[in-house]
């Protein structure tokens, strides 16, 4: 397929009248022709298709194809068949009623090369300057960030039955590979023993018979790694997926002792970022959150909060399901700064807010970072021991002053466990030994340790914690912070109305192409809500909730 970049034009005269006719009142397709125009250009895809070769669609209509499947909620079947036979859908395009369309694998292909080009967070970008064009979008006011989990396209399986699946996954890639090589070499038995998905057959109950069978599939899939690795063997099979896969479980779940396979003790496999989960999505990993355990990844949703202007979606990040909240605020400070759509106030919840983001975000962007301070988890403020709260800190001669006037004897720089930069402060142990308050300062018994000490972040970092917690008890503060609330019904409507929760494809990169259609769609909705006057849904209160008092109704 090539590209022959053409403007497609405006919409057939034909077109128009009959749709206009059908459609009355309008509909979403129309909507978005009118309003916006002809959002996307075929020239803004020139770099993901070659020269020469047969012509392509239009990938201008195709993103629009695209876009719109994810608004309706349909396959790549059905949004074929809704180019050829929609009026609403033609008038949008701008295609002549007799135009046939195109086949459906031709949006699989499209998407294809949106994945290959990292082109797919353009269409996001493409309708939010169309907005900023018509004044519906501006820099500045408000915005919030939330995220939610994604469960993987492939299914959840426990330990054993991913074990099997990994061994069977490797086998059926190397028999329609290598027909010929598997049957002259694999054992008898193996027909029998992977022959079906595991989760079909009836798995061993005892754990001593579950172990057993561990250790086979181990041993198993070991011989078939060292028969695809020999010399006589065909060199493709060492280059398959799903052979290499195997050779990464088998890594992460076995080791070899004394001619034994044996599985390994879960404290001495890799971490769940580096840990797979099943053989059929090798991105996925799991985590868990609030007592939730899946298989996937997480999608990272920023919209602005405007009482004048729609809440649109400026930003969608989707990552693996291990990867912390916080780690998205640089990024996603960066790239609404790239289409100058940064926000003042950037409302977050605790996930994301930590003294370092703040003061980053502050000095980098000018961005206001507002979500909770977690609280000290020491055993002092726990316990109402003196906390670093309680210590007068000199950051200009670098001392610090405990409760009771001792000053600090050691004041150094140095870098935590994940590498922030933080001060290491000790007190002298003849000042604390004798303290009639040592217990409530430090539970050290060393006769040569004895004196308490202090680790404290950056001069900026720290102040930037004291003041926030300090606004945290104010009204004001909890006013503002409560515009925060409203994401969790972008949430809401993504996985009720949009399937924003469970993937539609398997790999983090065709998760993430998903992730930006559905923001795109998302934001088509609720433009066409802004222009039809479509009020915006309240909180739902329960009855019991709206007998409470006004003073005291958190809803109200």
């Amino acid at each position: 397929m090539s590209l022959r970049a053409k403007r497609a034009g405006g919409v057939p005269e034909e077109t128009a009248r009959v749709a206009r006719a059908a459609f009355p009142k309008g509909s979403l397709a129309m909507r978005i022709r009118d309003e916006l125009g002809e959002l996307f250009s075929d020239a803004d895809f020139d770099g993901l298709y070659p020269v020469r070769g047969k012509p392509a669609w239009l990938p201008g209509r195709l993103a629009l194809v695209s876009v719109m499947q994810f608004a309706e909620g349909l396959s790549d079947r059905q949004a074929a068949d809704a180019v050829r036979g929609r009026l609403d859908w033609k008038y949008l395009l701008g295609l002549e009623l007799v135009d046939p369309g195109f086949d459906h694998s031709v949006l699989t292909e499209f998407q294809d090369r949106l994945i290959a080009g990292d082109a797919g967070i353009q269409l996001l970008d493409q309708v939010l300057e169309a907005a900023v064009e018509r004044g519906l979008l501006k820099a500045g006011g408000r915005a919030r960030t939330d995220s939610t989990i994604v469960l993987s396209a492939a299914r959840q399986i426990n330990g054993l039955v991913r074990l099997g699946e990994t061994l069977r996954a490797a086998l059926n890639s190397v028999a329609a590979d290598e027909p010929e090589w598997l049957a002259g070499w694999v054992p008898s038995d193996w027909f029998d023993r992977y022959a079906i998905r595991f989760e079909d057959t009836r798995l061993p109950k005892g754990k001593t018979k579950q172990t057993e069978l561990l250790e086979q599939i181990g041993t198993d899939g070991l011989a078939l790694l060292e028969a695809v690795h020999r010399p006589d063997a065909p060199a493709s099979l060492r280059l398959l997926s799903r052979v290499q896969t195997l050779r990464q479980m088998w890594i992460q779940q076995y080791f070899v002792d004394k001619g034994q396979v044996h599985r390994r003790h879960f404290k001495d496999r890799p971490p769940g970022a580096e840990r797979l989960v099943t053989p059929y999505d090798t991105d996925a990993r799991g985590s868990v959150k609030r007592g939730i355990f899946w298989d996937g990844y997480k999608v990272h949703l920023t919209e602005t909060c405007e009482p004048d202007s729609p809440n649109l979606i400026t930003h969608v990040a989707t990552t693996d399901s291990t990867v912390q909240d916080v780690r998205l605020v640089a990024p996603i400070h960066a790239h609404l700064a790239e289409r100058d759509l940064l926000p003042d106030r950037h409302l977050v919840d605790a996930g994301y807010a930590t003294a370092r983001e703040v003061v980053t975000a502050c000095q980098n962007h000018k961005v206001n970072l507002v979500g909770p301070i977690l609280a000290s988890t020491s055993w002092q403020t726990k316990d109402g021991g003196f906390s670093q709260a309680d210590f007068a800190i000199d950051w200009e001669n670098r001392q610090v002053t405990c409760p009771n006037g001792a000053t600090s004897s050691r004041w150094a720089e140095d870098r935590s466990q994940e590498g922030a930069a933080v001060i290491r402060v000790r007190f002298p142990p003849v000042a604390c030994r004798p303290c009639k308050s040592r217990e409530q300062c430090t539970r050290s018994n060393s006769r040569w340790d004895m004196g308490r000490r202090i680790t404290l972040r950056p001069q900026a970092e720290y102040e930037a914690i004291q003041q926030a917690r300090a606004q945290e008890d104010t009204q004001e503060w909890r006013e503002q912070y409560a515009h925060r609330a409203g994401v969790e019904g972008t949430i809401s409507q993504g996985v009720r109305a949009f399937g924003l929760r469970q993937c539609r494809y398997r790999g983090l990169a065709k998760a993430r192409l998903q992730h930006q259609l559905t923001a795109t769609a998302m934001n088509f909705h609720r433009l066409n809500a802004w222009w039809t006057g479509t009020p915006r849904a309240r909180t739902r209160v329960s009855h019991l909730i709206a007998l409470r008092p006004t003073e005291h109704n958190p809803c109200s």
